[in-house]
């Protein structure tokens, strides 16, 4: 018989990479009930700034329309424009990131509203978890004849879509002639209900786009796995990855399952990446950081790990750049 993968456990469900972090130890133990005690004293105050005007961002992608582009929408969500194939990311435009009425709720609303977005062509999912696969969203998607990816066993989730493709690690689909998407391992692990954890794969997306290499890495924690992504795979252009959610004290240290902002540059500088764009801040609270906090320590950190500080991105909840902006020396 053929030999499974290392990530395919027996019993059907799946683990990360080999030499990958494991669970926390038992004598950290997360509490709703303190955490919740914590969460009252975070400072929830947003500035002005992070949030760009909706109506500046509906004149944007009128100004963008015929260039490559990337637009934050918030959260793990953003457009992705190149040539004429838009993508999607992990897209989440509910007032809160769990079943029904529960779970974090929002602090800064989405940049548009789903009717207000453009024709998308390619849906991403990375994972399950409720802060990335929001069904009010999949159910109102209005472009339900995109291009779905998903990791392996989601696609039971898409079934009003007509192009649905569930992928394991390193499969690759062809997009077009231009654009070809691969699906690589990420250090994390699912869970939706109570009985089904890590019986869904997740993972990271490289979008090969001609001659460039853009990699959305959300969620994860670091891994001895990039290192070997980015001897396979690199030099990668811009890095998409996770920079919040990472502080749980006083239940426990951190999270290995989200990278601090210092761990996002070090997994961007693993890929030989040439630019490193920070996201999953700003829109929920999902751990116990400040919630500005992520985009400074990123900027402060960027040097200790090969990259200027110009090259340690973040956008405002709805900015919209071009590629070449984004890429430009």
């Amino acid at each position: 018989m053929e030999k499974k993968p290392y990530h395919h456990l027996p019993n059907g469900t799946f683990r990360n990479p080999e030499g990958s972090p494991i669970s926390r130890s038992s004598s950290g133990k997360f509490s709703y009930r303190d955490f919740n005690k914590e969460k009252k004293k975070l400072d929830m105050t947003v500035p002005k700034e992070h949030i760009i005007n909706k109506q500046e961002v509906l004149n944007n992608l009128e100004k963008f329309k015929n260039d490559d582009y990337i637009a934050w929408i918030g959260h793990a969500t953003y457009l992705i424009k190149l040539g004429n194939t838009t993508f999607i990311t992990d897209p989440v435009f509910s007032k809160n990131a769990g079943p029904l009425i529960f779970g974090p709720k929002r602090f800064t609303e989405p940049a548009l509203n789903l009717n207000e977005i453009p024709k998308t062509d390619v849906f991403l999912l990375t994972h399950n978890h409720y802060d990335h696969q929001d069904m009010s969203t999949i159910r109102r998607f209005p472009f339900k004849d995109a291009k779905v990816l998903v990791p392996l066993k989601l696609g039971k989730y898409f079934k009003k879509y007509k192009d649905v493709n569930e992928m394991d690690w390193y499969e690759e689909i062809k997009i077009n002639d231009h654009l070809k998407v691969t699906f690589l391992p990420a250090v994390h692990w699912s869970k939706r209900t109570l009985t089904d954890t890590n019986k869904t794969l997740w993972g990271n997306f490289l979008i090969q786009y001609k001659n460039m290499k853009i990699l959305f890495a959300c969620d994860t924690g670091y891994g001895n796995i990039y290192r070997e992504i980015g001897e396979k795979y690199g030099p990668i252009d811009i890095t998409m990855i996770n920079i919040g959610a990472y502080d749980f004290r006083p239940m426990f240290d951190k999270s290995i399952y989200h990278t601090t902002p210092e761990e996002a540059l070090n997994v961007a500088q693993d890929l030989k990446s040439k630019k490193v764009l920070g996201m999953h801040w700003g829109t929920f609270v999902l751990s116990l950081e400040p919630i500005m906090e992520p985009p400074i320590r990123f900027k402060e950190n960027a040097e200790k790990f090969g990259f200027k500080k110009e090259d340690a991105i973040t956008f405002k909840i709805g900015e919209i750049n071009s590629l070449k902006s984004i890429l430009k020396n």
